[in-house]
């Protein structure tokens, strides 16, 4: 069995290079009994399971054919697609993990989680994320109608990049304290969000971040069920 691990891929109708790294993906792991994770921030926003388009449509029949071969597709969500719920995974057979999900491999007990909730010290971020992530603020949002949703989401991203131009590089890392409590009853803990792929060694542990899709290629992490858990590499995938 295979375990593969990936995340940010920011997938839109305005990067087809990207959609198609991905979907060149399902078709390359597709025989080789594989649980596919995805740490959040699939898409580069995501305005509701009622979106619908022929690029979407595309990757959906793409999953379907994965998971029709016996694959397992799980997710997580990040901070531009946590309106994504089960309605759209249903569509082939995929599964919503919780925002932390421990990961039994062989005797290792793997933390998968996107990331963005270690940057403790990215206070503004944080205090933006409870209040977005509200369960009764996305159920209000649900119920508005897609054109109100895609401009708030194209909001949201610019005003994302603002901030991000004004803030110190090291704010929007993770906290070393948040990471060692994350790692307190695990054997390794993995994540994306910062873009920043590595594999760090924190007090005998491994936290290993995956890189984000740019427009050739990514930092994934493949692990089978037969791995050493404490040698483990990023590999590239290329597209």
């Amino acid at each position: 069995m295979t375990y593969l691990f990936i995340s940010d891929l920011h997938l839109s109708p305005d990067h087809p290079r990207l959609v198609r790294g991905f979907l060149d993906l399902l078709d390359k792991y597709q025989n080789h009994s594989t649980h596919l994770y995805i740490l959040g921030d699939w898409f580069n926003a995501w305005i509701g399971d009622d979106y619908t388009a022929p690029w979407l449509n595309e990757i959906v029949e793409h999953l379907k054919q994965f998971t029709q071969a016996g694959n397992q597709v799980y997710f997580q969500v990040g901070n531009r697609d946590f309106a994504l719920h089960q309605v759209f995974l249903d569509q082939f057979g995929g599964h919503l993990l919780p925002e932390t999900f421990n990961l039994k491999i062989g005797s290792f007990t793997v933390r998968l989680e996107h990331g963005d909730a270690l940057c403790t010290d990215d206070v503004s971020y944080q205090r933006f994320r409870k209040i977005i992530r509200n369960p009764l603020l996305i159920r209000l949002l649900r119920k508005t109608p897609l054109s109100f949703r895609e401009k708030l989401a194209n909001g949201f991203r610019k005003r994302s990049h603002e901030a991000k131009e004004l803030k110190n590089y090291d704010i929007m890392d993770v906290n070393q304290q948040a990471v060692k409590i994350a790692l307190k009853d695990v054997d390794a803990l993995i994540h994306g969000h910062t873009h920043r792929p590595n594999i760090h060694i924190v007090e005998n542990k491994q936290r290993i971040v995956l890189g984000d899709w740019r427009e050739d290629q990514a930092k994934i992490l493949e692990i089978s069920s037969q791995n050493n858990l404490s040698c483990l590499n990023l590999i590239n995938w290329n597209y």
